[in-house]
C-alpha cells in the first residue's frame, strides 16, 4: 500500500532528550553480567529481573545519546502507519462508531484513502468492523476501536517484535564487524557490510 505524504505537523518527540543518563526514563534496562542477554521492561520491577537465576544488572547511563524518536516515524517504521492512517485511527477512536463517509467528513481525506486506511486498521488489530442495519433497509459498515486495554497490549507486543528484529539486524551487524577483523579481507569492511546487508534486504522484498 502507498502511503500519502500529508502535510507537515509538529513533531511528537520527547520533551526530555537521552543524553546517556536513562535513570528517569519511562521504561527499565537490564543487562546480565555472565551473558549478552538484555531486556526491556516498560515497569521497574520490583525486585528487578534474573538470567540464569541470578539477578541482572540495571542499565543507568546508555554509552550513546540517543535521540528521542518521532511517534510518526516509529508508527510507520513498525506498522507501516503515517499520520493519515493515526488520525483516521483516533477519529474512530474518539467518534466512533464510523462509516468511512462519516470519517471523510471529519477528515480532509479522500474516502477510498480513508476506506484502505480502515482496512489496515483493522488487519493491525486496532479497529473492528461491523454491520448495522439502516433504518430504510440494508445495512453499513462502520469501524470502532477495539479494547483499549487489549490495544495497548497489542501495540505494545508488535513493536517489541519490530524492536526485536531491530536487535537481531543490529547484532548481525556487530558479528560482521567482528569476523572482518578476525578474517583476512581485499575489500573494505564498508564495502563488505552494505554489501551483505543491502542483499539481504533485497531477498526480503
Amino acid at each position: 500500500m502507498s502511503h500519502e505524504n500529508s502535510e507537515e505537523a509538529p513533531a511528537f518527540r520527547s520533551e526530555t532528550a537521552t543524553d546517556g543518563d536513562i535513570t528517569d526514563r519511562p521504561y527499565a534496562i537490564y543487562r546480565c553480567t555472565d551473558c549478552r542477554n538484555v531486556v526491556l521492561s516498560m515497569q521497574d520491577c520490583e525486585g528487578g529481573m534474573t538470567c540464569h537465576g541470578e539477578p541482572m544488572e540495571r542499565v543507568t547511563e546508555a554509552a550513546m545519546d540517543i535521540e528521542p524518536p518521532d511517534l510518526r516515524e516509529v508508527l510507520l517504521d513498525a506498522f507501516g502507519l503515517p499520520k493519515a492512517g493515526l488520525d483516521i485511527c483516533l477519529c474512530v477512536i474518539g467518534e466512533g462508531p464510523l462509516s468511512p463517509s462519516e470519517v471523510a467528513a471529519q477528515l480532509d481525506y479522500d474516502e477510498s484513502t480513508i476506506r484502505s486506511y480502515l482496512n489496515e486498521l483493522v488487519d493491525l488489530g486496532l479497529l473492528q468492523q461491523s454491520q448495522l442495519n439502516r433504518e430504510g433497509g440494508g445495512f453499513v459498515s462502520v469501524f470502532h476501536s477495539v479494547d483499549l486495554d487489549e490495544m495497548r497490549r497489542e501495540t505494545l507486543t508488535g513493536f517489541y517484535a519490530w524492536a526485536g528484529e531491530a536487535a537481531a539486524l543490529i547484532e548481525e551487524a556487530n558479528l560482521t564487524k567482528a569476523e572482518y577483523v578476525d578474517a583476512d579481507h581485499e575489500e573494505s569492511l564498508d564495502a563488505i557490510f552494505w554489501e551483505e546487508f543491502d542483499g539481504a534486504r533485497a531477498d526480503d522484498q
